[in-house]
């Protein structure tokens, strides 16, 4: 009976090996970047994973370096992989520095993405016109409607959206949006088809982001805003993070890291932009990045 035992014994476990052994081993899943191209919703616009910002406090940041430190530190970006730069009409001067900075790149090697003013919500056109002399491109990849602050922002601007949707039927434009300043309008987010992308704030503990007063300053809704941000990737909007950095208020090297961690872990921001000064913050947001998507 014991030798019976010991022979079943035997049987099942070399069964078990050559069973295992059978079996293909699993790859290693890819590793991701922050240069990858990355598909902005359901619209077909792909920009890198990490895009320069031009608008650190209204762009004095960038604008005070001067166009060749400027120009020198966009090249060190777009060697490095980031293909994506994104700027603002309300960024006094930085579309044309910028569309210096980038010229004689070739244009599908980059994305562009600007915001149109309020104000100019009934000049489209001319606005436009001048938006694609100033980046020197024939087209602009995604427009943004620039910091909607009500309610009812959908409604009041409807006539802006047409504008825009006409032009993406032009091919001049190839995808448009907005940006959020406050819960009020955020909450009108959720729902909206007309929405390509969102640029949205988001960081760990709420600085400069959206809260009812619709201020820049005071603590943001961190749990409403990650909510609103989940259902408005979920109806296949794009989603671009901003104030990853707190437009610089994260100034350990432990701030910025808690907040690249906490927005690549919600697997709901699609894209990131952040605002840079030096060559050595580019490395920076590059190499953090890269560490938090493979963690």
């Amino acid at each position: 009976m014991s030798w019976m035992t010991n022979r079943r014994d035997f049987l099942k476990s070399a069964g078990a090996v050559l069973t295992g052994a059978a079996l293909p081993a699993q790859a290693a899943p890819a590793k991701r970047s922050a240069t990858d191209w990355v598909e902005l919703g359901r619209y077909g616009v792909k920009v890198t994973r990490l895009a320069f910002g031009t608008g650190t406090f209204g762009g004095r940041v960038q604008r005070e370096l001067g166009q060749e430190a400027f120009t020198k530190l966009v090249r060190h970006a777009y060697d490095r992989g980031i293909r994506f730069f994104e700027t603002a009409d309300n960024y006094r001067g930085m579309p044309v520095m910028l569309g210096e900075a980038l010229k004689g790149l070739p244009r599908d090697s980059y994305r562009l993405m600007t915001k149109i003013r309020l104000a100019d919500a009934n000049n489209f056109t001319e606005a436009f016109d001048r938006f694609r002399r100033e980046l020197q491109t024939e087209y602009i990849d995604i427009l943004l409607i620039h910091c909607v602050r009500t309610a009812t922002w959908p409604e009041d601007l409807a006539r802006l959206r047409d504008a825009m949707s006409e032009a993406k039927v032009k091919k001049i434009l190839l995808a448009h949006g907005a940006s959020c300043h406050g819960l009020l309008p955020l909450r009108r987010f959720p729902g909206n088809p007309w929405l390509d992308v969102a640029l949205l704030r988001i960081n760990h503990d709420g600085t400069r982001m959206d809260n009812l007063q619709g201020t820049e300053y005071g603590a943001g809704d961190v749990n409403e805003v990650v909510e609103r941000i989940a259902a408005i990737h979920k109806q296949g909007t794009g989603v671009i993070g901003m104030k990853i950095i707190g437009e610089g208020s994260f100034k350990t090297p432990e701030q910025r890291d808690a907040s690249i961690r906490f927005v690549v872990g919600l697997g709901t921001v699609d894209a990131v932009t952040i605002g840079y000064k030096s060559p050595a913050e580019i490395d920076e947001a590059i190499e953090r990045l890269n560490r938090h998507l493979n963690g």
